[in-house]
């Protein structure tokens, strides 16, 4: 099975906490108005890569791993490859970007094999009016950070709360400038 990939950025520190790699996906078809990456909503876009391949990239670095794109669900039934691959050869832990709400996802039979490998899914649509630069993670406040494996343990969404990763510094810092 192959993804379309637009690139790999390894040593990245805004998808996620900590270094992680990150692999950018092509196609979306949610065109968010005021999206930082337009030219990744064409599948085309992309270069076609085989799911073992990003594997072995992946699985070659010590750090952790987010998919974002694009939208990594438009290739769901590649990426849960992927994944699948991750969590069987490591402790790897994987975050995930999508505009569409887990709600909507958790209805997708084909989605469920990818968001029960995803540890945390960074979901719903960027709304440009919503745009928020102090939030972590994400662009716009509507967006948020779930925690998948508590989510299914409790059948109710469970939020990933990202404080207990932030420097007393980088607190300090946004207490004042809030």
């Amino acid at each position: 099975m192959e993804i379309s990939v637009i690139k790999i950025v390894e040593s990245t520190s805004v998808d996620g906490p900590g270094l992680r790699t990150t692999v950018y996906s092509a196609g979306c078809g949610h065109h968010c108005k005021g999206c930082h990456n337009p030219q990744s909503w064409d599948i085309n876009y992309g270069t076609m890569v085989q799911v073992e391949e990003i594997a072995n990239r992946l699985l070659s670095t010590d750090e952790d791993i987010t998919f974002s794109g694009g939208d990594p669900m438009f290739q769901m039934e590649a990426f849960a490859e992927l994944a699948s691959i991750i969590k069987t050869k490591s402790n790897k832990n994987i975050w995930c970007y999508t505009g569409y709400k887990i709600e909507q996802l958790l209805k997708k039979p084909k989605a469920l094999p990818l968001l029960q490998n995803i540890d945390v899914l960074v979901d719903g649509q960027f709304e440009l009016a919503l745009k928020d630069e102090n939030l972590l993670f994400r662009g716009s406040s509507n967006q948020r950070l779930i925690d998948v494996k508590k989510t299914f343990e409790k059948g109710e969404i469970v939020i990933y709360e990202p404080m207990n990763l932030l420097s007393p510094l980088l607190i300090k810092y946004k207490r004042v400038n809030n």
